[in-house]
């Protein structure tokens, strides 16, 4: 579905209706992003003042291949969550528990008493006792100040999938919902007319910590692919934010997940700042090789380093036909892969439409690329810009993602010694030869840049 020969997962959901009302069933060869072939089942029902609800999941076969890093296939698995949840006056309270990995206990894994390269490496292996997880959540309605805290303690292989649920407001700070971890995590939001205030704060600690970078043989940090589990989202982190919110139409809330589409405020906008203390580094991510295909674990993992990033939102319909979103960035990084290197980034885009007519523009600075492996390996360019300028076949709903239609897109990116395809000049080879080198005093900068026209058809 892409231009690198991509794939979209695919699935199929069945809802049940009068006797089986509340039932579902999904099922297919790839439900998201890097999923194994499964089916899951889900009930949901009332009794009384008590909100129940249950899922299944069955793994069918093991995923051998991905596209895509961010979507590395997980071990094949068997889980079943429940779910109670009631109202006491004000107070929502829900109980979680969770029962899943079992396909993972007898398996080994290394361990060190502390994080240090000199440590001690042990042996362990994962117990029926390591495949279940449970969570507590409470949530206060009171008009003008709401608040919530949770806390959940999950087993070395209690993996339930990350919490995509929008909890009084649009906070990022989320459960990863990973496996090995403890977490507590409390906010509140405060209404002043159309403006909101809301701090989060999360804090979460691995039962079993990362392998140290530098560990000597027979050590190695984990890896997803060889080992049950891995310390990767569930990293120690203590971390804060602070969200501010001016929304004039709540009816259109600016954290819904179609709000780029609905919003009908002539302004709104978003402000938030995240900090977070990270004072162990990761276990070791998976990358792809050269081919696409081809996965690999890296050899080590970035060090520990405190980040910081704020990100704003402005969301703008003045009239029926025109409107325009905006997003701008700025912050500390690392990358997913071993480099050292910590960046400092920033940049922003912009998506307007009038009637048909739709513009696209981005920039980024010292940001990576727009690929996976960009991240992956730490590849960054000094600045890039682009610019999409397309016009549809037939009126649009206000900046709707689907509609056909043709345009023509331009990008430009310069390159340094941190940017692939870059060559700084040759210098010797030694042996009467010259050679590529990316590290020349005093060499200009690279640049690349592309145009492309494109028509894009919608068939719904």
């Amino acid at each position: 579905m892409d231009i690198y020969g991509g794939a979209a997962p695919l699935g199929c959901e069945i809802q049940g209706k009068k006797l089986f009302s509340g039932l579902k069933l999904a099922f297919g060869p790839e439900l998201w992003w890097g999923a194994n072939p499964a089916l899951l089942l889900k009930y949901y029902r009332t009794f009384g003042n008590w909100n129940f609800g249950g899922v299944f999941h069955y793994d069918i076969n093991q995923r051998e291949e991905t596209v895509t890093s961010f979507a590395i296939p997980l071990p094949k698995n068997t889980r079943a969550s429940l779910m109670l949840q009631r109202k006491f006056g004000r107070f929502d309270i829900t109980l979680g528990g969770l029962w899943s990995g079992t396909t993972l206990v007898g398996r080994e894994f290394q361990a060190t008493t502390e994080y240090s390269p000199t440590a001690t490496v042990y042996q362990d292996v994962v117990k029926k006792s390591d495949t279940f997880g449970g969570k507590l959540k409470m949530i206060y309605s009171g008009g003008n100040f709401n608040a919530y805290a949770q806390g959940a303690i999950m087993g070395l292989v209690a993996n339930g999938g990350a919490d995509n649920t929008r909890t009084l407001t649009g906070w990022t700070l989320k459960d990863s919902g990973s496996g090995n971890q403890s977490n507590v995590l409390a906010g509140f939001t405060y209404q002043m007319g159309n403006f909101q205030i809301a701090p989060n704060f999360l804090w979460q600690k691995p039962l079993v910590g990362p392998m140290p970078n530098g560990i000597e043989a027979p050590g190695r940090l984990r890896n997803i692919l060889d080992d049950p589990f891995a310390v990767r989202s569930n990293r120690e982190t203590t971390a804060g934010e602070l969200l501010l919110t001016y929304d004039p139409t709540p009816g259109t809330w600016m954290y819904d997940w179609d709000n780029d589409e609905t919003e009908d405020a002539p302004f709104a906008a978003s402000l938030g700042f995240i900090y977070r203390h990270l004072p162990t580094a990761q276990d070791a991510a998976i990358g792809i090789l050269a081919d696409g295909r081809s996965t690999f674990a890296f050899a080590a993992s970035a060090p520990a380093h405190d980040l910081w990033e704020t990100n704003l939102k402005i969301t703008s319909r003045l009239t029926k036909d025109f409107g325009f979103i905006a997003n701008a960035y700025l912050g500390t990084a690392q990358a997913n892969g071993d480099d050292e290197r910590l960046i400092k980034r920033g940049g922003g885009d912009l998506q307007m439409i009038y009637k048909k007519i739709r513009l696209n523009a981005a920039l980024k600075f010292n940001d990576w690329g727009p690929y996976d492996y960009h991240r992956d390996f730490n590849l960054t360019f000094p600045f890039q810009c682009m610019v999409d300028l397309s016009t549809n076949l037939f009126k649009p709903k206000w900046l709707g993602p689907l509609s056909t239609r043709v345009g023509i897109r331009g990008t430009y990116r310069t390159l340094d010694k941190y940017s692939n395809r870059y060559v700084a000049g040759y210098v010797s080879d030694g042996n009467g030869g010259f050679i590529e080198s990316t590290d020349i005093i005093g060499a200009s900068k690279g640049n690349e840049w592309e145009i492309r026209t494109y028509i894009s058809f919608s068939l719904f």
